[in-house]
């Protein structure tokens, strides 16, 4: 039986974070790309059309999908994305891990948990939504495995498309003022890539995972506030922080596509938004999870000798 584990996307943040678990875990790693191979065993490929999906899924055993479209482009590429790395995996007899976020569900009022509706009317919601369930149409009609593991905003090393990364960390080695995106007071859950890699791996591994979606183990819901001044502490000095409110979005939007595109899914971030991981640690503990202060250093060490 094959243990070869393809990573899709292979050179973003998440997919990079799970080459390096899988490669920790002592699994033969295929890091597939559209840019550029992605180490020795690298294959540089478009999964995007059918004859990239199938040469990059071939003989594998598990497939983690951490590819994805820009992020204006999700509603209307997401879906066909999927089917045709649905094909792959099939043609492979393989199994599917879907890096997969908390947008499915939309506003809720609580803790989010996995059994909750897909009820966001937002077009990436409704994306996201189609996506989970032409992968698990897949896995009940037996085309594939697959399982599927969400989690929240991330940061760590190699984080930079995303709203918690040069915006506070890059920002705060330069001196500059470090922005949490959204209001400074509410409760968020923030996920490591690291812990995220972990999560989406054992996942991988582990067939009883199969046919659901499981929240990925992350550390304890924080503040934008208390997220601050742990950079603060990290860097051993004075740093200036704000939050960047719905106000100044809109603004930034009117020149930055990406920041503009946060505004119809304003509502995980000024409200608690805090992901229920409970599920995942019951069926695969112990779980152990970063502390929010080790990551910030990590990350911190990361921004200084990487990012410009």
């Amino acid at each position: 039986m094959s243990d070869l584990h393809v990573v899709l996307g292979a050179t973003g943040a998440i997919g990079s974070a799970v080459v390096a678990e899988l490669t920790a875990r002592g699994h033969r790693v295929r890091a597939v790309s559209r840019g550029a191979a992605f180490g020795r065993d690298g294959l540089r490929a478009d999964v995007t059309t059918s004859e990239g999906a199938l040469a990059a899924c071939q003989g594998a055993a598990v497939v983690y999908q951490c590819a994805q479209p820009k992020y204006e482009r999700w509603a209307e590429e997401f879906p066909g994305f999927t089917r045709t790395i649905l094909a792959g995996v099939e043609a492979a007899g393989a199994k599917l891990v879907m890096a997969d976020n908390l947008y499915v569900y939309g506003p809720v009022d609580g803790h989010m948990t996995e059994d909750l509706p897909h009820a966001a009317t937002n077009s990436k919601g409704r994306a996201r939504a189609e996506v989970d369930e032409l992968i698990l149409d897949a896995h009940r009609s037996g085309r594939v495995r697959a399982t599927l593991g969400r989690a929240s905003d991330y940061y760590g090393p190699g984080g930079v498309n995303t709203v918690n990364g040069p915006t506070i960390f890059a920002a705060a080695l330069a001196g500059k003022t470090a922005r949490w995106v959204g209001d400074l007071d509410q409760p968020h859950t923030v996920a490591y890539l690291p812990d995220i890699a972990a999560g989406l791996v054992t996942l991988g591994e582990r067939a009883d995972a199969d046919g659901r979606s499981w929240h990925l183990p992350a550390a304890e819901a924080i503040t934008g506030r208390q997220f601050l001044h742990l950079v603060r502490d990290a860097v051993g000095g004075k740093l200036k922080t704000a939050g960047l409110g719905r106000g100044m979005q809109r603004l930034i939007g009117l020149f930055n596509p990406t920041v503009r595109e946060l505004g119809e899914t304003w509502y995980q971030r000024d409200r608690p938004f805090i992901a229920d991981d409970s599920a995942f640690r019951k069926a695969f503990g112990p779980v152990e999870v970063t502390p929010h202060a080790k990551g910030i250093a990590a990350t911190l060490d990361w921004y200084r000798h990487n990012a410009g």
